[in-house]
């Protein structure tokens, strides 16, 4: 069986209303990454960090899976899918997705400030002030932070070197380590680019660009490989 390794970015979950934080009108333009979103951050003001996070974790409990997202689960029947995201929201789970790789952790988890190892996945929408994890230490986020090692990394780059077919979806391929898995992709046959912007490096060419939405285009790329099997 075929190995497909997807890699997705913001624009897929943006179809289903979750902002971004790059684009025009995206959530940068609320609060500065050094208060919300770094180890630092974290260290002067705990709670403004949980407040953010809350907010955001409301708002993707609330979104649902589009079309690219269920698209994908689609794959499934014939092909061996490995979902790489750079998302920290559920919504390829929610769709069916059965193996998913987070890059920068997943929103829905919380995590001891103290050991990374102690992970629990939260049942409500909200990680307060005060909630600790059994060794006594203040929960956080389960989220890789502007300035923390990306600790999946080295896996992502393992499936990625593996991948007969790769699928690049809905990212800027401005972040990174994440934008470097492209250049371990050297056995996949076929490789597509989805994004309405898609622009890719200049070292890189081998790639069939589809300049639509995740919610079209993924569709439209999925209905061919699985016409072609």
């Amino acid at each position: 069986m075929q190995r497909i390794v997807v890699l997705t970015g913001a624009g897929i979950s943006a179809e289903s209303g979750i902002r971004t934080f790059r684009d025009s009108g995206g959530l940068w333009e609320s609060y500065r990454i050094e208060e919300v979103a770094t180890p630092q951050a974290w260290t002067s003001n705990p709670l403004l960090v949980l407040d953010f996070y809350n907010q955001r974790r409301k708002q993707i409990i609330a979104a649902q899976p589009n079309e690219g997202h269920k698209a994908l689960v689609e794959l499934e029947q014939k092909f061996e899918v490995k979902v790489i995201t750079q998302n920290i929201d559920d919504l390829h789970e929610r769709a069916g997705s059965a193996d998913v790789l987070h890059l920068h952790g997943e929103i829905m988890k919380s995590r001891s400030s103290a050991d990374p190892t102690l992970v629990y996945q939260l049942s409500g929408d909200s990680i307060l002030q005060g909630e600790k994890c059994e060794r006594g230490s203040q929960l956080r986020p389960h989220i890789v932070w502007f300035g923390e090692e990306v600790p999946m990394m080295e896996v992502a780059i393992e499936l990625t070197r593996c991948a007969d077919i790769l699928m690049v979806i809905g990212t800027s391929l401005a972040v990174y380590p994440a934008a470097g898995l492209l250049h371990y992709a050297e056995r996949a046959k076929r490789k597509f680019l989805i994004d309405p912007a898609a622009e890719l490096p200049p070292s890189i060419h081998d790639f069939e660009i589809i300049r639509q939405p995740a919610g079209t285009g993924v569709p439209q790329v999925v209905k061919q490989l699985l016409s072609n099997e």
